[in-house]
């Protein structure tokens, strides 16, 4: 009986062992689904501040502030104006030059209001030279 123990000892495994492998597979599925996360980057997920309460403050240097306002329906307010998308760059650039071009530029939102129209608004504000420009919250 001893002699054939030794001869199965000596006989050279002909099945492959897949566990190790398997186990660094899951490994490395594992990192590359934490890297994954990590480098992500996150979109454009902003809320704007809701506009229903109407309660201004009110700024002593009136004059060297813009107020923009625009509506759920994208409807935009230039200091009490309506305006609209395509007449917006003229308009901000025609109210930048009559109050020079340290004026701030402040953006009342509502909160369903379409991302695009408040892209135009910075657009028109960075063509007419107006770097000073913010959200205004409630």
């Amino acid at each position: 009986m001893s002699l054939l123990s030794a001869q199965q000892d000596e006989e050279v495994m002909a099945e492959i062992n897949i566990t190790p492998f398997t186990d660094v597979l899951l490994v490395l599925l594992i990192i590359f689904m934490i890297l994954a996360a990590l480098v992500t980057p996150p979109g454009f997920q902003k809320e704007l501040p809701n506009n229903n309460s109407n309660t201004q403050q009110s700024n002593p240097d009136n004059k060297k502030n813009i107020d923009v306002e625009v509506n759920d329906k994208g409807v935009i307010f230039v200091d009490s104006v309506k305006t609209d998308d395509r007449s917006i760059y003229y308009v901000m650039s025609q109210t930048a030059r009559r109050r020079g071009n340290k004026t701030h530029v402040s953006i009342t939102s509502d909160a369903k209001a379409p991302y695009g129209t408040i892209i135009r608004i910075l657009d028109a504000a960075k063509e007419a030279n107006l770097d000073d420009v913010g959200f205004v919250t409630s």
